[in-house]
């Protein structure tokens, strides 16, 4: 049975070749190629019929593609044909069955031989492979418009999955199906990189693809997913990200309610509380309590009455006068200020290092060269409103006539001082140094003949010197464990008694240097306040415990010169004895209500004068000739009346931390130290403040003192190990100030974990002075 014109006509599919395909159509007996078989067909063959044919060979829907085999077979309507790979070249080309027709017209005989050889001439290149075998290399088909392969898949590389990284040491990235390299792509200079990152191509990644070495693109889908991504959207279509609400309990209507609990009477009472809240305020809104917020009016300045004036408005040049003032111009731009400046403009690291350690005050420029590629890559300017603002302040700050400065000497405005030279006697030199001592000497006093040095340290002992030669003549130990951290000598020359402190114990010790009549006297002054200690607890009633127990030492340190120990409640840390002898007052610094406590010797009692202390207690003095007594805090000085018993004054230094105080021998001035590094200088009749404020020193102060023997002379030590000699003249006048000099600065002394000079002393008559150190030494100076 012949076929029909009807049957569908399918095109055979070949290799995987790019370049070159072979196409075998069966319909009926009947094969052709659009490209090898044009022009077999008589020339007097419908139109209509090649149209229908072309149509149905060129139908995408019915292709079928087989590779990977050496025999190709396509079944129409029930007919097979086969091709070999190893046939010959009329087998390969196909075959038409004499039987077999394509149309209704009559059945044409096409013969091929010659067709087919000239194809062959000009379509592939015959060679032989390894096994001998004929290989047949096909030349590539040009795309052109009326090639069916227009739209062919362009050359992929054939290496698999390799990294495109081996190939970098190549001129090529992989092969083709047919065994050729495959080139790498040229890369364009650095010009055409600028212009391509200029003018950036539609779906541009700046990537490369690994497969192929071209640069990547992406499509408009792939983009849009990407800006929603980046928009932190979902990158699907159609999706709602605010959908509509369903309400459950309104879209699910319930038969019965959720609580069958009667309604509770409050629901529709009128609440009484909240009648009483809103009455409440009412009544504050009629009274005036509260007033409702009302926006400030808006005042413009011409109401207020201030009218502002542009000077430089109509700012015409004139002749250069002495009362016209133009505007300022700022300076034009340098080189230096170019975003792009010369090479020579441009610091080095060493010079921008040195820049910016040095202090912005202190800087030549306030900004450093910088260069740029282009204009469009200057960041901003971070002192841009900083400069603006010092513009405006240069503009209102600008003064409208100009005025004759006045030449005077900055040194004629001081005072006129005398000269260290006239106001001699004082100490300028060390004369003596007593070693001796293990660890830091805490304290040292001169006795009141002149003679013996007395001192403690932190070896917990006391050492007393020859104050001439300095020669050690006497030394006691008190503890073993504390520090001795005081020592003072009672005045007067009756008796010859020195206290010193260590920890909580306070001892009165006659050290066994003198004279037989002086010493007996001395023990007798000490001795007299048993009896009347022993004869008050027999008589009196037993009370309250008290302030401190005053006891024997024990025999071993009787001998030694040590007669009464006094145990406190605190450590003590400083001493102070009442002109006459008869007084003298400790100060502990941890205690509370018995931080200060005053002794008396003939009675061996102790007496706590404060109940409550305002503050830490630093230090205490009696008045050289008044029964007052002052009590320094951290901050303050009060004096009291003894007689009274009334607070007298309070004194405000304005120091941080007061160290300590000294008062001046005529009663009216009074020299503050503090840790802070201030000397301060108060005149009590002139106020509570200072009258100077003197700071010669890098530390801070630990003690001041005044001479007590009639010489205008006072000292401070400080912990920079330099101790400061000041003249300081006091007159009776009192329309007439009284006059500081600095004398002299002594330095010997070395500086021993942050500590230098921690006490000084002034001899009873000369202009000597002696300083113990924290580096284990004292010194006499003279």
């Amino acid at each position: 049975m012949a076929p029909t014109t009807t049957a569908r006509k399918r095109k055979a599919v070949t290799r995987d070749s790019p370049e070159a395909d072979e196409v075998v159509l069966s319909d009926g007996g009947s094969a052709f190629e659009r490209g090898l078989l044009d022009g077999i067909l008589s020339q007097d063959e419908d139109e209509e019929y090649e149209s229908d044919l072309e149509e149905d060979i060129y139908d995408d829907g019915d292709q079928t593609e087989s590779s990977g085999t050496d025999v190709d077979e396509v079944t129409v309507d029930g007919l097979s044909l086969a091709q070999s790979g190893k046939d010959t070249e009329s087998n390969r080309l196909g075959q038409i069955s004499p039987g077999s027709g394509v149309s209704d017209g009559p059945k044409q005989a096409v013969s091929m031989n010659e067709h087919s050889e000239n194809e062959n001439k000009s379509n592939y290149i015959t060679t032989q492979d390894a096994n001998g075998n004929p290989r047949y290399i096909y030349k590539s088909i040009d795309p052109v418009y009326d090639s069916d392969d227009s739209d062919a898949p362009a050359t992929t590389n054939t290496i698999g999955n390799i990294p495109l990284s081996f190939y970098d040491s190549y001129p090529h990235i992989g092969y083709d199906i047919n065994g050729k390299r495959i080139s790498r792509p040229a890369k364009g200079e650095a010009l055409d990189a600028l212009l391509d990152s200029i003018d950036v191509p539609k779906g541009w990644t700046g990537l490369t693809d690994p497969a192929t070495g071209k640069p990547l693109e992406l499509s408009q889908q792939e983009l849009e997913v990407l800006r929603m991504i980046q928009m932190n959207e979902v990158p699907e279509e159609g999706y709602d990200m605010y959908p509509p609400t369903v309400e459950y309990f309104t879209s699910k209507p319930e038969i019965m309610p959720l609580s069958a609990a009667p309604e509770p009477k409050r629901r529709f009472v009128p609440s009484k509380h909240e009648a009483k809240r809103v009455m409440k305020i009412v009544r504050a809104i009629r009274e005036g309590r509260i007033v409702p917020y009302k926006p400030p009016a808006e005042e413009d300045e011409e109401e207020q009455g201030l009218k502002t004036y542009d000077i430089w408005a109509n700012e015409a040049p004139r002749p250069d006068h002495p009362m016209n003032v133009p505007a300022p111009k700022l300076p034009p731009p340098g080189y230096d200020e170019s975003y792009h400046p010369p090479p020579e403009y441009l610091p080095d690291a060493l010079e921008k290092k040195a820049w910016e350690e040095t202090d912005e005050e202190e800087r030549a420029k306030e900004y450093l060269p910088t260069n740029h590629d282009s204009l469009r890559k200057v960041p901003g300017y971070e002192k841009f409103l900083k400069e603006k603002f010092e513009r405006c302040l240069d503009l209102y700050l600008a003064p409208r006539i100009r005025r004759n400065k006045l030449n005077i000497d900055p040194e004629s405005l001081l005072p006129k001082l005398p000269s260290p030279e006239e106001l001699r006697p004082f100490p300028t030199t060390c004369a003596v140094v007593f070693r001796g001592h293990e660890g830091r000497i805490r304290s040292l006093a001169i006795d009141p003949s002149g003679f013996w040095l007395a001192s403690g340290g932190d070896d917990g002992t006391i050492r007393i010197w020859e104050l001439l030669t300095g020669r050690q003549v006497w030394s006691v130990g008190l503890d073993n464990e504390d520090a001795v951290n005081v020592v003072r000598w009672q005045p007067g020359n009756d008796a010859f008694v020195l206290s010193a402190a260590s920890g909580e114990n306070l001892y009165l010790i006659v050290p066994p240097i003198t004279d037989p009549e002086t010493e007996a006297n001395s023990r007798e002054v000490i001795d007299a306040g048993w009896g009347y200690a022993a004869n008050v607890s027999s008589n009196g009633t037993p009370k309250k415990e008290p302030a401190a127990h005053w006891v024997r030492p024990g025999s071993r340190q009787e001998e030694d010169g040590i007669l009464v120990k006094i145990v406190l409640r605190n450590t003590i840390k400083v001493i102070s004895w009442h002109r006459r002898g008869e007084y003298f007052a400790t100060v502990s610094p941890q205690g509370q209500t018995s931080a200060v406590a005053i002794h008396t010797l003939s009675k061996h009692l102790t007496q706590l004068p404060f109940r409550k202390l305002k503050g830490l207690a630093q230090t205490a003095q009696f008045h050289p000739s008044k029964p007052i007594f002052f009590v320094a805090t951290q901050r303050m000085i009060r004096s009291y009346d003894l007689s009274k018993q009334e607070l007298l004054k309070i004194i405000q230094p304005g120091a941080r931390w007061i160290s300590s105080f000294d008062i001046h021998p005529g009663g009216d001035n009074l020299i503050v130290g503090s840790y802070d590094k201030r000397l301060l200088w108060h005149d009590l009749d002139l106020s509570v403040r200072p009258y100077k404020t003197l700071r010669y020193h890098q530390k801070a102060i630990r003690v001041v003192k005044f001479h007590q023997g009639g010489l205008p002379l006072f000292a401070d030590a400080s912990d920079d190990g330099t101790i400061q000699i000041f003249h300081g003249k006091v007159v009776g006048d009192l329309m007439e100030n009284a006059t500081i000099v600095p004398l002299k600065v002594l330095r010997g002394h070395q500086v021993k974990k942050e500590l230098g000079v921690l006490d000084i002393d002034w001899h009873p008559r000369e202009p000597w002075c002696a300083s113990a150190g924290a580096d284990g030494t004292c010194r006499l100076w003279t």
